[in-house]
């Protein structure tokens, strides 16, 4: 590395630190990433002790420190899926617990590759930074020096700050070792700049923490944007399925599903009601795949689209300063000729509202070539053949609470795909939960007004979704203002000449209810560890 770019990578190290000075010296630092953590860590040092003891008590110890209620640092079925393990196999459990735990000296890259390698093959325990992720809570039994790890906080600021990234295709032991390193190069270039804090790596890694949620100079207008930005719109582009679960907080099974199915016949289609998050998974999605959100290209479809809109037609444009016509492409020969220039990428094509639009109409004989991409046929504005390159896949959203929608006629549905986004099962069921508990906690009442108010719609396609709720800075005021102006006036369309139903979804009344009914557990379906999705439902 030159002078030039380790002096270049030092101011912005030295800039990502005085941006955070404002968040720790308003006691943020402490309130909203310490004091949970360092709580954890002392149960988890209870656990640890008695199992280097032999106490007959560290089962329950250590499914105490799992199952505390501040512990999001693991995902419900994490916790779910280790407490089985210490059930099932007690004594494999306790060796592996020891030799992570032992205080011996053992470097942290070493014990992780052997817990790693003895822990049983899971699907919520698979992937390089979802297995790292849950290894790394347990390692904070040995204190701060061994911080939790996410791969998207992490990746994040090593992207802000010009710290290099871990190596490709890196184990658990070397990325966390890298993670490390960061952490005591953000601790010495805060003690040279004079700051009292960070001054560890678990203070360090709740300012990684912090620019992963939030990243504003304290005093900052709170921002209005998603809580995971657009891939490609912030530096960071999304680089694996594993990075984007923890994102979305949707379980890598699921995403690995739609990868299949996009690999069998090269398109599906998220259906589901309002606010279930559709649009924005289908972007990240195929950002993710892509490799470049440049080979994303979103379309939405309405009454008034057609083929010549979608395909290729005839528009008005001035001939030698006189009216005239000439032939456009639209977005699909586009994508066509994209992929075709790059035939070892991946490109998509997103068709927001794709039930919208006529779709005989739009598609034309197209209906053909999405089946059989290795034929060829003539557009209905050109002479030349043309076929869909296998490399060009489509993911359209479709959403069902809308009457007044015809549904997709048979010919499509046999070309597509259909992937749920439906609030009562996965991985929609318990989003909302999951991400109250991280970026606003105390607020998690908002998920069961949700699941009550659900209850009593008995209307699984037109269900309220969560991302109505997943915006920054929520509170009672905003919550208020979401019900009385996004929520109320969907149930009222919902229950059309229903005027006395409408009672029940009074938000006052039915916070009452949840409030006075036994609380409910954590969330029902497994999501990754660390994210969220966009404001605007979808």
């Amino acid at each position: 590395m030159s002078e030039r770019s380790r002096q270049r990578d030092s101011e912005a190290l030295d800039n990502y630190l005085l941006e955070a000075q404002g968040y720790i010296d308003s006691g943020r630092l402490d309130s909203e990433e310490m004091n949970y953590k360092l709580e954890i860590m002392e149960s988890l040092r209870q656990a640890r002790a008695a199992v280097l003891s032999g106490d007959s008590e560290w089962p329950s110890l250590v499914e105490e420190s799992l199952k505390n209620n501040k512990n999001n640092l693991l995902n419900f079925r994490q916790q779910i899926f280790f407490l089985e393990w210490l059930e099932s196999q007690p004594d494999e459990a306790l060796s592996v617990l020891r030799a992570l735990w032992a205080d011996d000296g053992t470097p942290p890259e070493k014990r992780i590759r052997t817990f790693s390698a003895r822990v049983p093959e899971h699907q919520h325990f698979r992937g390089t930074g979802t297995r790292l992720r849950a290894i790394s809570v347990l390692l904070m039994a040995l204190g701060p020096q061994y911080p939790p790890f996410a791969a998207t906080a992490f990746n994040g600021s090593y992207g802000r700050t010009g710290y290099s990234q871990p190596p490709k295709g890196a184990d658990e032991g070397t990325v966390y070792e890298h993670a490390l390193g960061f952490l005591d190069q953000v601790v010495a270039r805060a003690k040279a700049l004079g700051m009292e804090r960070p001054a560890d790596r678990l203070e360090a890694q709740g300012v990684v923490w912090w620019y992963k949620w939030d990243g504003e100079p304290v005093g900052a207008s709170p921002p209005r944007k998603p809580a995971v930005a657009a891939a490609g719109t912030d530096g960071h582009q999304t680089e694996s399925l594993e990075e984007l679960a923890e994102e979305l907080l949707f379980d890598i099974g699921f995403l690995e599903d739609i990868e299949k199915l996009l690999d069998d016949k090269g398109q599906v289609i998220f259906q589901g009601p309002p606010g279930t998050g559709k649009t924005y998974a289908a972007r990240q999605l195929a950002a993710c795949l892509a490799g470049s959100a440049e080979r994303v290209r979103l379309v939405q479809f309405h009454p008034s689209y057609a083929y010549e809109d979608f395909v290729q037609g005839y528009r008005p444009t001035l001939v030698e300063g006189s009216p005239g016509f000439e032939l456009r492409n639209g977005p699909l020969l586009d994508m066509a000729e994209s992929a075709r220039r790059e035939p070892d990428a991946r490109h998509f094509l997103v068709i927001d509202e794709i039930n919208r639009g006529n779709l005989a109409k739009v598609f034309g004989e197209l209906y053909f070539l999405l089946e059989y991409r290795d034929e060829e046929m003539r557009l209905q504005y050109s002479d030349k053949p043309f076929s869909l390159p296998w490399n060009l896949f489509f993911i359209g959203t479709m959403n069902t609470a809308d009457r007044s929608i015809a549904l997709v006629d048979l010919a499509l549905r046999r070309r597509f795909h259909f992937v749920e986004f439906h609030p009562d099962e996965a991985p929609v069921k318990g989003l909302l939960r999951r991400w109250l508990s991280q970026q606003a906690p105390g607020m998690e009442w908002v998920a069961d007004l949700v699941d009550r108010a659900n209850e009593k719609l008995q209307d699984r396609q037109g269900a309220v979704g969560p991302s109505y709720f997943m915006r920054s800075g929520l509170d009672d005021e905003m919550v208020d203002l979401v019900w009385k102006h996004n929520i109320r006036p969907y149930i009222e369309e919902q229950l059309y000449g229903q005027q006395d139903r409408l009672d029940e979804f009074d938000l006052d009344k039915l916070r009452r209810e949840v409030e006075g009914a036994a609380p409910q557990g954590g969330p029902e379906e497994p999501g990754s560890e660390d994210a969220g999705t966009g404001d605007a439902p979808a």
